[in-house]
């Protein structure tokens, strides 16, 4: 008996039934083998759309407050081009809470030329008050930037500006509007 016990023959690698074949390129190389497939993203992407389109549109800023122009007189400026307005407005805050002006300008259209002005601040505006007996004649308390509607409430005040045509232009003008902006909303426009 022979002692010996055949051996089996050691594969070569080239004929090995373990095809562990290492292709770097194709692992992480090409978008198809390391994003999802193209239909689930769009339909990802449809969704997140309609979500941000339906959130912006229930949730676009308005309005919160409405206004009026009440009065307006106007006083030439002796040697001057110039008019100087005291103009009465009235603000109503429709939301249920307070808010507060930022900003007031005032633009006239004379001719098709506008002309625009801030409103002039408390302590100037008192001089031109002083200044301009005029301007008195119908004026509440003045508005400010800074002051504050409350809740439901309404807020009557004189703004005064002054603009660089004469009182005949300003007389015979297209339009006059008082801007109000408050902190937090779209801004208040009043044309007379």
């Amino acid at each position: 008996m022979s002692s010996s016990s055949p051996t089996p023959p050691v594969p070569s690698p080239a004929t090995s039934g373990d095809d562990r074949s290492f292709h770097i390129g194709e692992e992480y190389g090409t978008a198809k083998k390391s994003l999802p497939p193209a239909g689930i993203v769009a339909i990802c992407l449809a969704i997140v759309a309609a979500i941000v389109t339906g959130y912006s549109f229930t949730h676009r800023a308005h309005a919160q407050s409405s206004g009026t122009i009440d009065e307006v007189v106007t006083v030439p400026v002796p040697g001057q081009d110039m008019v100087m307005v005291a103009i009465n407005v009235s603000l109503q805050n429709q939301e249920e809470r307070p808010s507060w002006i930022h900003t007031i300008q005032a633009t006239v259209d004379v001719g098709g030329n506008k002309v625009s002005d801030d409103a002039a601040p408390a302590v100037d505006a008192q001089r031109y008050l002083q200044a301009f007996p005029g301007l008195k004649q119908h004026a509440l308390d003045l508005l400010t930037s800074e002051a504050k509607i409350n809740p439901r409430g309404t807020l009557n005040g004189t703004i005064v500006v002054s603009f660089p045509v004469t009182a005949a232009a300003f007389a015979s003008r297209k339009s006059l509007s008082v801007t109000i902006t408050p902190y937090n909303e779209l801004p208040v426009v009043m044309t007379r």
